[in-house]
């Protein structure tokens, strides 16, 4: 079973989710622990990781800014916490990464940002972008603005929808435990720790209990859904107790932990999906972009010779040759109306024919799904 534990040295592209009780005390923030995490987060970029990490937090370190009560708080009082704790929390993560060389920035998602596939999109692409140009992402929910209706309710499944979003290959949950257990391990002494969980069962998912930490609003079943989603995007995670200093290298040096494995690669999984969506319209191409397609490219507008249905961005289509014979389906980057503007166009033309600058791939290639 140990040679199927992944390393998290191998990582490609690392999500680490970190929890409030990690980050915030009595005495406020851990600066010390911050500022050993921000070395192993160096670490990892510099063997060539990208890393994105999504922090809990800023309501923690808000209210005793603020001074107000411990307990459960009102929605407003919530949301004001998030606003006054966010910007130093952001500020901190600034802080301990650029002695290193590393660029930060912060990205606030609300649930609506995932459901709704324009703001998905455009999530993606901005996550995409700020990775491309080696920057460690630093996600949180927008607690000063969602309500109960749109919000994640905990960073564990916010961190797991990140990954998949990202088409990470790791995610490590840095948590006040130190993996999954058959039962909380606080409560019967003789609960014994999951090393590696192959497969999620209907058996392993009664195992789950509820949150331990008064300040972490995650438990083990919404550590388990998190799971779920992560390996289901061909993404392995991982829980640990991550309290100690570098947390990743005491992971690497054989830290208690459980490892949940994937379902297959990142990419993969993510064709599967698409390739399950039902097509709202068809993009016609010419024996060129048959070509070009074929060979793995990405779907430019000066092959496209004629556009059918109503789509939005973001919607799945279906590609089809000069012969009518679907041969892709992928996500769409533009509207029908501007799918059908473009068409035929070079990509330097986008800016002059809709009077702003757009993408140059109609369907960019990692967003489509050939044969």
């Amino acid at each position: 079973m140990a040679s199927l534990k992944p390393d998290v040295r191998a990582a490609s592209r690392l999500v680490i989710k970190i929890g409030s009780a990690l980050l915030v005390g009595e005495g406020g923030l851990k600066t010390d622990w911050l500022v050993a995490l921000a070395e192993d987060v160096a670490a990892a970029r510099a063997r060539g990781a990208d890393v994105v990490l999504v922090s809990s937090g800023s309501i923690a370190l808000g209210r005793r800014v603020l001074g107000l009560p411990a307990g459960p708080l009102a929605l407003e009082q919530s949301q004001a916490a998030a606003a006054v704790g966010q910007i130093r929390l952001a500020r901190a993560y600034e802080e301990v990464l650029a002695p290193h060389g590393v660029t930060t920035a912060q990205v606030l998602v609300t649930l609506e940002d995932t459901d709704d596939r324009r703001r998905y999109l455009n999530s993606r692409a901005t996550m995409e972008t700020l990775l491309s140009l080696g920057v460690v992402p630093i996600v949180n929910e927008n607690d000063t603005v969602a309500t109960d209706e749109i919000r994640f309710g905990d960073n564990d499944r916010l961190a797991a929808q990140i990954a998949v979003t990202v088409g990470a290959d790791q995610l490590i949950l840095l948590s006040d435990v130190d993996g999954f257990y058959t039962a909380n391990p606080k409560e019967d002494p003789g609960a014994e720790r999951f090393e590696i969980v192959e497969h999620i069962s209907p058996e392993i998912e009664a195992m789950a209990g509820d949150p331990i930490s008064g300040l972490s609003k995650g438990g083990m079943k919404t550590k388990l859904l998190a799971a779920k989603t992560a390996v289901a995007g061909g993404c392995a995670m991982a829980i640990m107790e991550g309290s100690v200093a570098r947390p990743l290298s005491a992971l690497a040096e054989g830290a208690n932990s459980t490892w949940f494995l994937p379902e297959g690669d990142p990419q993969v999984a993510r064709k599967r999906w698409i390739a399950a969506m039902k097509p709202r319209g068809e993009i016609f191409v010419d024996a060129g972009a048959v070509e070009a397609l074929m060979s793995g490219k990405s779907l430019l507008p000066a092959g496209v010779t004629k556009v059918v249905g109503t789509f939005g961005r973001g919607e799945p289509v279906a590609v089809a040759g000069p012969d009518r014979a679907i041969l892709a389906k992928g996500l769409v980057r533009y509207t029908a109306e501007e799918a059908h503007k473009i068409a035929g166009h070079r990509s330097r033309e986008i800016e002059e024919i809709l009077g702003y600058p757009g993408r140059a791939a109609l369907i960019h290639r990692d967003d489509m799904v050939v044969g």
